[in-house]
């Protein structure tokens, strides 16, 4: 028993020794290259392209890629800025995420004061040029472990297009089946800190109303005419009052997107899009059903007529937590962000800007949040559609400062500048030491699968998505 005992012991010291040389091989590759990445993720941020017309950085983020010796597979589902970037063959396959799109009207400089670099221009105020730029840096650092150390298996970078608003790009990916073949899904989102905790998301969907009446001088002859926005109006009414009888994590959010010409004219078509949120698949489509019974009924009220169209719909996000305490183990070695004399300077300066003085410390940059189980988020995202056909993971970095909103010009200050970039290679380093540790324990995949079958209801689950069979919308941003 003893030279087997022996034998044992010396296997773990190998392994554990070879597990080592991976996360120090890892970490000094980023390290070394956060000038190189750093770079990247700043021109991708002045260039700020939005949802599906990311042209010019999915041609920069394919280019680095096939640089690194990627195999690149352009245009997936129909989608020309979508693409899958892949090294190795075989089992397992392991999916990194990585975003491009940006915000309308929230152009800003990487200064703490307000001041836009375009008037109205896009800002990436979500940081998905850190997103992409970081994943991109992750996967690379992955593959050159995989061939110094002959490893087997498959890394695939996917660039995903449109996140925001009615994009929902990574829906059509899913759709088309270019995620049914991978074992596990790692993703990161900037944030304001640092933190690996398992949660999920609203179930989502988007749909314009659009109502037909007859037009009419207003003074003149009203009465001949059926007006437009009153069943606009006349369903906004009803919708405002369901509030009260909706759970009370729901979301309901609308604009009118077209309301009439002159007010001088009854109104023959108007056009209100609406924004549905809930906790559950089931609840979704039970919010859906009554949001359509509203609209029948106010074109019924005011004698119009109502159609409409589903512009996208997600997926709430399932945790797995098999994935989550690992990512979170690598997180917590990674550690947080510290900042310099002149980023404590201008996070001081930018916190200043806030309507808000119950800010989180500036220190806490440096913190990483311990683990646990975090319940419901308030948003949405696509990345919820992946997580229900392959087990996912994901973290958010403190790419902003403490108490910097998303969706914010703050935030697109601190996604163009050495905060954001800092911060961009936690998620990176984070990323990489996972996906390794993956390849390393092959046995993850099997109890990460086993938590999702669970999460699912068992092995009846066949994904359909909540945008039918519409065509992804790439025309959603054009002006």
């Amino acid at each position: 028993m003893r030279p087997f005992f022996i034998s044992i012991i010396s296997m773990f010291f190998v392994i554990s020794g070879f597990a080592q040389d991976a996360s120090k091989n890892i970490l000094t590759y980023l390290d070394n290259n956060y000038a190189k990445y750093s770079e990247m993720a700043s021109t991708i941020w002045k260039w700020a392209e939005p949802g599906y017309l990311e042209e010019k950085t999915t041609a920069l983020m394919q280019q680095e890629l096939r640089n690194a010796g990627f195999e690149i597979q352009k245009g997936i589902a129909d989608i020309p800025t979508a693409f899958v970037a892949s090294f190795g063959s075989g089992k397992p396959v392991i999916g990194i995420l990585a975003e491009m799109d940006a915000l309308p009207g929230l152009s800003q400089q990487a200064i703490p004061e307000k001041n836009p670099l375009q008037t109205g221009g896009y800002g990436h105020a979500c940081g998905h040029n850190l997103f992409g730029t970081g994943s991109i840096a992750a996967a690379i650092a992955v593959k050159n472990w995989m061939t110094a150390n002959n490893i087997k298996g498959t890394i695939r970078l996917y660039g995903t297009p449109a996140e925001e608003g009615a994009g929902g790009g990574k829906t059509y990916l899913v759709r088309a089946g270019v995620f049914n073949d991978v074992d596990a899904v790692l993703h990161w989102h900037p944030g304001d800190n640092n933190s690996a905790s398992p949660s999920s998301t609203l179930a989502y969907k988007v749909a314009l109303f659009r109502f037909n009446g007859l037009a009419a001088h207003a003074a003149a002859a009203p009465d001949k005419g059926k007006s437009a926005l009153d069943g606009v109006e006349a369903m906004n009414y009803m919708v405002n009052m369901m509030r009260e009888h909706v759970p009370q994590e729901t979301r309901i959010h609308y604009v009118i997107k077209k309301g009439g010409v002159t007010s001088n004219i009854v109104p023959d078509f108007a056009e209100v899009e609406y924004t549905i949120r809930t906790p559950t698949l089931t609840g979704l489509k039970d919010l859906w059903s009554r949001l359509l019974k509203v609209a029948d009924a106010a074109g019924m009220g005011t004698g119009t007529t109502v159609s409409h169209e589903v512009m996208t719909g997600l997926y709430n996000t399932l945790p797995n937590e098999t994935l989550a305490k690992l990512m979170q183990k690598n997180l917590e070695k990674v550690g947080g962000v510290n900042y310099d004399a002149a980023e404590l300077s201008f996070a001081e300066k930018i916190r200043a800007t806030l309507a808000s003085s119950d800010l989180p410390p500036t220190a806490s940059a440096a913190k990483v949040y311990p683990y646990a189980l975090n319940g419901l988020a308030s948003a949405s995202t696509d990345v919820g559609d992946v997580s229900w056909v392959v087990p996912t993971a994901g973290l958010s970095t403190a790419t902003w400062v403490p108490g910097i909103p998303a969706h914010s010009w703050q935030a697109v200050a601190c996604d163009g500048m050495s905060i954001g970039f800092k911060g961009m290679m936690v998620a990176a380093k984070t990323i990489a030491l996972t996906a390794t540790d993956i390849f390393s324990k092959p046995e993850m995949i099997g109890m990460a699968t086993e938590e999702l079958k669970k999460a699912r209801g068992g092995d009846a689950f066949k994904y359909e998505s909540l945008a039918g069979d519409r065509k992804a919308p790439l025309d959603y941003r054009k002006q």
